[in-house]
């Protein structure tokens, strides 16, 4: 039953994708494929018995198509990856597909499906977005010349793409809408306060505690030592401005019981170091404005929605890494990959129910 199930998944996973459509940050991208590669994915039937067909991997026991493994790759191509990081390296990309095409097959088991009108309206966002001067539904000659300028793809390649990201983004929703945390008011306080809180610091970036450590301890002894430091290393200082501490949380990554105590300390005080982004920080606070505490009260429901909301994208992340260890997932590199023979047992489908 598993095969069947994984056979009709890789004839139907291109006519059934996902995704709530996110504006293009730099417009669609121009990539360069066979699109042929991709054409065994966009049919109605059925392969037939005995046909050859080329695998890239498996998860869940059963062998992953090639074809289905490059569509992937040819929306991350055009589209940037919309369920995690932007990938920069090849290894990235590889990542990047293989999560989506497990997510897709996730979809496919639990029945999500896209109809043709929320692809439409996908179509139309993009082309608004992009300021194209024709209406794509009647003039189909200008629609697929920009899409062969564009991306040099056709109108169905690129409709199944967003059809894919739709189907996606209805299955991450779908999770995380299944996902009820508990919030306490504690929770929901700290969250007010990391909004509603601000500070303008100085950080140095460290690749190893020990050395932040023995820089903290310097300039604890000799504050005058930050700023030779910084005339002599400007390259070493950074100035994130003045922000809100969930700012600093959210992209510096700095913890936020730090940031709280920060906001209280006078400027030009240092605060020891701390976990960032990328290795570890020494602080100097240049100012600070702490939250109105008493405004909490009549905004405390906010935050807390806030604050699962949070967690609920939190459970997600965690959901998914279960699914990947499920999936026992397993990737064939290219002198791996061979050519297995469809069975009859995989396109017995009158066992499947409908």
């Amino acid at each position: 039953m598993k095969k069947v199930l994984f056979t009709i998944w890789i004839c139907l996973q291109l006519s059934a994708f996902s995704f709530q459509l996110f504006p293009l940050k730099a417009g669609l991208r121009r990539i360069s494929f066979d699109e042929s590669a991709f054409g065994a994915a966009f049919a109605e039937e059925t392969p037939k018995a005995e046909e050859a067909t080329k695998f890239v991997g498996s998860f869940f026991d059963a062998p992953v198509p090639e074809q289905n493994y490059f569509f992937v790759k040819s929306v991350i191509a055009v589209f940037g990856n919309r369920f995690g990081k932007q990938p920069t390296t090849e290894k990235e990309v590889e990542d990047a597909a293989w999560d989506q095409l497990l997510l897709s097959f996730e979809a496919f088991r639990r029945g999500i499906t896209v109809d043709q009108e929320e692809v439409n309206g996908e179509v139309n966002k993009i082309l608004q977005t992009e300021g194209v001067p024709f209406d794509w539904r009647t003039d189909k000659e200008s629609y697929e010349g920009w899409l062969k300028e564009k991306t040099n793809e056709s109108p169905a390649l690129f409709e199944n793409q967003i059809r894919h990201m739709i189907q996606l983004q209805k299955l991450k929703t779908q999770v995380i809408q299944s996902i009820e945390p508990a919030v306490t008011e504690e929770e929901a306080f700290q969250g007010f306060l990391n909004e509603n809180s601000s500070i303008d610091l100085e950080l140095v970036q460290f690749d190893v505690e020990e050395d932040a450590v023995t820089y903290y301890t310097k300039v604890k002894s000799d504050p005058a030592y930050w700023e030779k430091e910084k005339s002599e290393k400007p390259e070493n200082f950074r100035h994130p401005g003045g922000v809100t501490c969930q700012f600093l949380i959210d992209f510096w990554k700095i913890p936020e019981k730090p940031l709280q105590d920060m906001v209280k300390m006078k400027p030009g005080e240092f605060h020891n170091p701390e976990p960032i982004y990328k290795g570890w920080g020494v602080f100097k606070v240049l100012g600070s404005t702490q939250a109105d505490e008493s405004k909490f009260t009549e905004v405390k429901n906010r935050y807390s929605e806030k604050v699962r909301a949070g967690k609920r994208s939190e459970g997600f992340g965690v959901w998914f890494e279960n699914l990947k260890k499920e999936a026992n997932i397993k990737k064939m590199n290219t002198a791996q990959t061979a050519e297995i023979k469809v069975s009859e047992e995989w396109l017995d489908r009158e066992n499947v129910s409908q």
